[in-house]
């Protein structure tokens, strides 16, 4: 029987990537038209990308159609996994009306179920990720090589892609509302593998995205095998890097900053002691105050004023000097390590001493004082 639902308003389009997926993906779309008696303010529809699979498994789709009106297919030539996925949403938005696009394997890994909880916090959040790794996700069957990709790929998405915020950055099942979707240059992104679903995620925290995540169970694989290749983990990881690089404003700030603190610090330094007179013991504490209180306005009302906070400029002062006299204590330490252990002189002390806080400051502060919020939408 067809599943036509016209008055519905919006539109949910699952975008399924596939190559050689015949034994997973007519039980994939059944159970997904299925879910279409419990949702009742979105109209299902799947979008299959395939690859020119070998397999036949386009061919099981067109069978499809037949029985199924808001089952699509387009094919084309294996590029790998975000070429397809490009080519799909495009294809969602530009010629099937998508309000709400919908990424899940094709493999049975992902559970179809999950879709009417992904619509329920759409029109509260931008994006809502399938998570693997928050709590009450799990992973089934993984090997312990594959866990450990999976995991350390997710941290460097975080703290070097700046999406230290999101617990599974490479989820591959998730919704993504298509308004801010169109925000990003999809065309332009330079992965054709794998670390698209890395780049796309950042690509949407850079454009204001509101995202949250909920657990999901990865299930064992039904048939076939990983299609992640070593070719896909080496471009991973340069699009690492080439995202920490476009994501670089904040973190050149925070340098300008740091090295404003450094001058200040060896300025007030050397004016106590040179011409107040007062002893180094009592001079390095005295200047290291002082930067913290300049460098504290410097981040708050230049290096991360754009981060959404909720926390009171009290509160963050409090926190980044909790940070700061830690670092400072480290700074003061290695100082008189430095002084009167190592013989070295004074003004060489104070340059050790500055480096290691600058170290432990930028990390506390970052992931902590200034800590981005995620907020729901706005609803209007």
């Amino acid at each position: 029987m067809d599943i036509v639902e016209e008055s519905k308003t919006l539109s949910a389009i699952c975008v399924l990537p596939t190559y050689n997926e015949k034994n997973t993906i007519a039980e994939i779309i059944e159970c997904i038209f299925e879910l279409q008696n419990e949702i009742n303010n979105f109209t299902l529809k799947v979008l299959v990308v395939d690859d020119m699979s070998p397999d036949g498994t386009g061919d099981i789709v067109l069978g499809l159609m037949k029985k199924y009106q808001n089952l699509s297919l387009i094919q084309g030539a294996k590029m790998g996994l975000g070429a397809a996925y490009i080519r799909g949403i495009r294809e969602a938005i530009d010629k099937l009306g998508a309000d709400v696009i919908i990424q899940m394997d094709s493999d049975g890994q992902h559970d179809p179920n999950v879709i009417k909880n992904f619509l329920l916090l759409t029109s509260e959040y931008d994006v809502v990720i399938g998570s693997r790794f928050t709590e009450g996700g799990k992973v089934i069957d993984f090997s312990m090589w594959r866990l450990f990709l999976s995991l350390f790929g997710n941290f460097l998405v975080r703290y070097l892609g700046g999406a230290y915020l999101i617990k599974d950055c490479t989820s591959g099942f998730r919704s993504i509302n298509v308004s801010i979707l169109k925000k990003c240059d999809l065309k332009n992104f330079p992965t054709k593998g794998y670390s698209f679903q890395s780049w796309l995620i950042c690509d949407l925290l850079n454009n204001g995205a509101s995202i949250t995540e909920i657990p999901i169970t990865f299930e064992k694989r039904i048939s076939g095998s990983s299609k992640l290749s070593f070719k896909d983990q080496i471009e991973f990881l340069i699009n690492i890097f080439k995202i920490r690089f476009l994501n670089s404003k904040e973190f050149l700030r925070y340098g300008i900053v740091g090295s404003v603190g450094v001058l200040i610090n060896l300025g007030s330094y050397y004016a106590l002691t040179r011409f107040l007179d007062l002893s180094p013991i009592f001079s390095s504490p005295i200047a290291i105050e002082i930067s913290i209180l300049n460098n504290f306005l410097l981040n708050n009302y230049w290096t991360f004023s754009t981060r959404i906070n909720e926390t009171s400029i009290v509160r963050r002062l409090f926190s980044f000097h909790l940070v700061a006299g830690i670092s400072g204590v480290l700074n003061y330490s290695v100082f008189l390590l430095m002084l009167y252990r190592m013989n070295l002189p004074d003004l060489y002390a104070v340059i050790f001493g500055i480096t290691v806080g600058i170290i432990f400051n930028y990390a506390g502060n970052s992931l902590w004082t200034f800590r981005k919020v995620m907020k729901r939408k706005i609803k209007k």
